[in-house]
């Protein structure tokens, strides 16, 4: 789920209390002097274009406003190590998170309230209300902003489509398309896989709610005041099914399973890969962190495209923050994420590092604001992708229904790895049995949803 996938935060009243006291010794600090924020997001040594991108944020940033110290800390939000940071008060002061977790976050209380601070950052006023909404409560108070979002598309190899004697111009539009192509190109041998899925660390549970999404499909749904599962269903079997012929009866999914976000980059950059539900920033990171080329990276529609999951990530603040730390943060952000001045200049950057500008992607601006229209001219202007590569993800972009995570996504991706990971790695799995147990645990994770 690449940036973009989501930690479990089954967090109890112990980590409530911890995160709420963490920085109570500072909470009256409304003062102009120095102050010093931790902030999440500094990529790793192993990926040394965007290290040094960050790196050199914090050098201008710090020119520009010198009374605010930026201590950068690697990691994003990783399921080993949120859950205790949080609870012991180690979480940074803005914290990266996923469009899956900030509800969650806001119900126990574990974050600040920066609402009176955003009229002073005139960019956050053109943010699409429907992810404002996001990081906000019942009450309009908001919690954090967004940075990016996304919609799920087909990555596909268009060197190994050609070699199997299909269109790299004319990407599968059918989730039978998907079987047919993928068995032609796992027939080239030589360790070549056709289709690529995830199971593991939560990302099967994801990939199992897109494809759900995908054929028209849910994974929750209401049920008066509630929610229940939506999955045990023709569809849910349908997409299980699927999988389990392609991994036994085609052999077109490779016999190495458990997967999870890497493993799929890494087969694509290495060009052993044909095909898996991504996005384009997946794109970008095959060819920053996995050493892939980029001519060969092709973006198509969703497979039946009745439906696409999409989601995004962004930025929170700790509980118990200062006003002095709420303000230097939202400074941080609006000076490297929520900045659609400077969108430009890292377009015109990234072009002369020769990396990808211009991959089709939702955006996170209103429509026809201007800061929607600094993006586009910038795009226009320095794009540098080969337009054919993701023409058919572009037509289709605005015209398949969006739809966003189900309710504490991230505990049902959990119970939802099992049915993936089984039907992946056991050719006698019981399709059927295995939707009504996960139905079983995930009507128990929604019980409490209102």
């Amino acid at each position: 789920m690449k940036r973009l996938l989501g930690t479990t935060l089954a967090l109890g009243a112990l980590l409530l209390g911890s995160a709420c006291n963490a920085d109570n010794d500072d909470a009256n600090d409304t003062g102009d002097g120095p102050v010093t924020i931790t902030v999440n997001g500094l990529p790793p040594d192993t990926d040394p274009v965007n290290r040094a991108n960050f790196e050199k944020d914090v050098k201008d940033f710090t020119a520009k406003y010198p009374n605010i110290k930026i201590d950068a800390r690697e990691g994003m939000m990783d399921a080993q190590t949120f859950s205790a940071k949080l609870a012991g008060g180690q979480l940074e002061d803005v914290f990266y998170v996923y469009f899956t977790d900030p509800q969650s976050l806001i119900r126990k209380r574990q974050v600040s309230d920066i609402s009176k601070y955003l009229g002073d950052f005139p960019d956050t006023g053109n943010i699409k209300p429907q992810l404002l909404k996001v990081f906000s409560d019942e009450g309009g108070k908001v919690y954090g902003l967004p940075s990016q979002n996304y919609s799920l598309g087909l990555v596909y190899n268009r060197d190994l489509f050609t070699r199997a004697g299909l269109d790299p111009d004319s990407p599968p539009r059918t989730w039978a398309d998907v079987r047919a192509a993928a068995k032609k190109i796992s027939a080239l041998g030589d360790g070549i896989v056709g289709y690529g899925d995830y199971s593991k660390n939560n990302t099967g549970g994801w990939h199992f709610t897109a494809e759900m999404y995908s054929r028209g499909g849910d994974v929750a749904v209401r049920d008066g005041e509630t929610w229940k599962a939506g999955f045990h269903n023709a569809t849910g079997r349908e997409v299980l099914q699927q999988l389990k012929d392609m991994r036994w009866t085609d052999d077109s999914m490779g016999r190495r399973q458990l997967l999870e976000y890497a493993d799929l980059l890494q087969m694509m950059g290495s060009n052993k890969l044909g095909m898996y539900l991504g996005t384009g920033s997946d794109i970008v990171n095959i060819v920053n962190q996995y050493k892939g080329k980029f001519a060969p990276l092709g973006l198509g529609p969703i497979p039946d495209g009745k439906g696409t999951l999409g989601g995004g990530d962004g930025y929170m603040f700790k509980a118990g923050l200062s006003p002095a730390k709420i303000k230097a943060g939202l400074t941080w952000l609006s000076f490297t994420t929520v900045n659609s001045e400077r969108v430009d200049a890292d377009s015109a950057r990234s072009k002369s590092r020769n990396q990808p500008v211009g991959l089709p992607q939702p955006n996170i601006w209103v429509a026809g604001s201007g800061s929607e229209k600094r993006l586009l001219d910038a795009r226009a202007k320095h794009g540098n992708v080969p337009k054919e590569n993701f023409a058919a993800f572009a037509a289709t972009v605005d015209t398949i229904p969006l739809k966003l995570e189900p309710p504490l996504a991230q505990q049902v991706y959990a119970v939802l790895d099992v049915p993936m990971q089984k039907v992946l790695t056991d050719r006698n799995a019981d399709v059927d049995a295995l939707l009504a147990a996960a139905e079983t645990q995930v009507n128990g994770v929604l019980a409490g949803v209102r």
